[in-house]
């Protein structure tokens, strides 16, 4: 059954329906809804307590363009994410887990959004969707592709297929994805769908020296090109400490030599 709102609540969505508002900040209201900033902000309060509008940030809030049957209403990540990095005048881009479903890595649907961005660390939710935000350096956002949003509202931004490979291994431990990940990186090169130059390229860009260890491993593995290898080889120092090839695993099995990695498990 459709909420019953009050006659402010009503007249806040209208009039912003009426202007094309999809989003409102205090102080927007008050001369044409004669209304007082105490009297503005409880409406808001209210309205976000209802969800019928979602709050993004302190005096920023995100309303529908209709109001849906049931009267809630939530925006979706893209515009949720947009909307949130527009106003702190940074980047993002949806990565991890949902990257891994998107791309149909693993199954598992996650109740979170992760992003990494470069303004904000720690959980938020706006609406109903629940962000984990992963602060990273300018220099680490890139390789990217857009999924197209709902009713027109801004594309969502995912890392991309090769650089969600990547972070696989970069972030294994932020993520749960080694050793699975590695099973990943030899299907999508196996089906062509990502190429063996565009993982070596990503790993320098994006990587650490343990991804870029991992990655040489597996590639040499997977018989790449030793030209290829030798690109990643000349970014690695010479090094005494081999590091586990299955992180958290013992480090008991023998040495790979060239990436200074430790063979302890098949994956």
């Amino acid at each position: 059954m459709k909420r019953r709102i009050g006659r402010l609540e009503a007249q806040l969505l209208a009039y912003a329906q009426m202007r094309g508002w999809t989003r409102v900040r205090t102080g927007d209201l008050r001369k044409p809804m004669r209304l007082s900033a105490d009297q503005e902000r409880k409406l808001f309060s209210r309205l976000a307590r209802a969800g019928m509008i979602a709050r993004v940030w302190r005096g920023l809030y995100l309303v529908p363009k209709h109001l849906p049957l049931g009267g809630k209403w939530s925006p979706d990540e893209g515009l949720a994410l947009a909307t949130l990095m527009a106003a702190q005048g940074g980047r993002y881009q949806i990565c991890g887990l949902n990257a891994f479903n998107r791309y149909g890595f693993d199954e598992q649907l996650p109740n979170r959004v992760y992003a990494y961005n470069n303004r904000l660390s720690g959980d938020r939710s706006i609406g109903s969707v629940q962000l984990t935000l992963i602060k990273v350096a300018d220099d680490r956002l890139g390789a990217t592709e857009q999924a197209e949003g709902n009713e027109g509202g801004p594309p969502a931004i995912y890392s991309s297929r090769a650089r969600s490979l990547v972070d696989a291994v970069y972030d294994w431990s932020r993520f749960g994805s080694l050793p699975r990940g590695y099973g990943w990186i030899r299907s999508e090169l196996e089906a062509k769908r990502v190429e063996a130059n565009d993982l070596v390229e990503l790993t320098l860009r994006y990587g650490d020296k343990g991804t870029i260890r991992r990655i040489g491993a597996l590639l040499e593995r997977e018989g790449v090109s030793d030209r290829l290898l030798r690109k990643l080889e000349r970014a690695l120092p010479t090094t005494s400490g081999p590091i586990p090839w299955i992180p958290r695993r013992p480090k008991r099995g023998p040495v790979g030599r060239r990436w200074g990695v430790v063979w302890n498990g098949e994956a």
